[in-house]
């Protein structure tokens, strides 16, 4: 016997693919290449087969027609979301050997209160704020210092999954032991094979649906750090250059940008000096030394 499926997956013109493409350039800065033909229609045809479509310009015109609810659907059909726990270890490094030694000695001075905010600007499903906040209450948390973290991402369902603070065992295995230990829960019974973050890294962190390609951010404060890595990539030169000059912005006086190892900071004229590869600070303010 021959099985027939019940959906068969529709061809995707050229004219409906320089739609889509076209779309979500604007409303996420992600440019989509010809290769990534393939990637477009595997990601959307579930959605397709959920609404009983039968061709891809019907899709587009649902999402035009469906409001700010099936457009981010289709953002977060097309956002890449891979990261894992201390991703570019040397960077975490980093932060726990000098960049936050160097914000003890700037309080013991008096030149900065104790407390330190960090902005993971694509944070994904979370490995990577979570991340931050390990290594962030190993160093200044047991010292009184109060430790906020801004979690954002593009994509409503990665943050879901970010929040909720839960993944396989095997996604744990990055982690050091100490940090594993000190910070996550083993699950047990129903949920074992699984680990969750401890209520002490989960207090440090807030969860916000942010695009970087909006013209607003609802993200008024600076940041003594800011974590926007392997999302840049996907934006076109323009768009990687503006959204690099407002994070720069959100940045307070000495502070660090660390992006991802495949990106840099080629063609944006910016106040930064670097610090390791793809690791940059921001000039210091008067009266503060490197």
């Amino acid at each position: 016997m021959t099985l027939v499926s019940e959906f068969a997956v529709p061809g995707l013109t050229d004219g409906e693919f320089t739609q889509f493409q076209r779309l979500i350039h604007q409303r996420a800065g992600i440019f989509l290449s010809e290769a990534k033909r393939a990637l477009l229609v595997g990601r959307l045809a579930r959605r397709l087969r959920e609404l009983g479509l039968t061709s891809f310009g019907a899709y587009y015109a649902a999402v035009q027609a469906g409001g700010p609810a099936e457009m981010t659907r289709l953002l977060d059909a097309v956002a890449t979301n891979e990261t894992h726990f201390f991703r570019e270890s040397a960077q975490f490094d980093l932060l726990r050997e000098k960049v936050s030694g160097e914000w003890l000695q700037e309080a013991e001075a008096g030149m900065r209160s104790r407390s330190v905010r960090v902005w993971s600007a694509a944070c994904s499903s979370g490995e990577e704020p979570y991340s931050i906040a390990m290594v962030l209450e190993d160093c200044l948390g047991g010292l009184g210092w109060g430790i906020d973290i801004l979690a954002s991402d593009l994509s409503t369902k990665v943050l879901d999954q970010a929040a909720a603070g839960v993944w396989r065992a095997d996604r744990a295995e990055p982690i050091p032991a100490h940090y594993l230990k000190g910070y996550m829960l083993r699950g047990v019974g129903p949920e074992a094979g699984k680990v969750k973050a401890g209520s002490q890294i989960r207090s440090r962190i807030r969860f916000a649906q942010v695009n970087l390609r909006d013209a607003e951010w609802q993200v008024c404060e600076r940041f003594d750090a800011i974590f926007v890595r392997n999302v840049l990539i996907y934006f076109d030169a323009p768009t990687r250059a503006e959204v690099l000059r407002r994070l720069v912005g959100h940045l307070a006086p000495g502070g660090y940008l660390f992006l991802g190892h495949a990106e840099g900071m080629a063609g944006a004229s910016l106040p930064l000096k670097s610090v390791m590869p793809a690791v940059y600070r921001l000039a210091l303010g008067p009266g503060r030394t490197a």
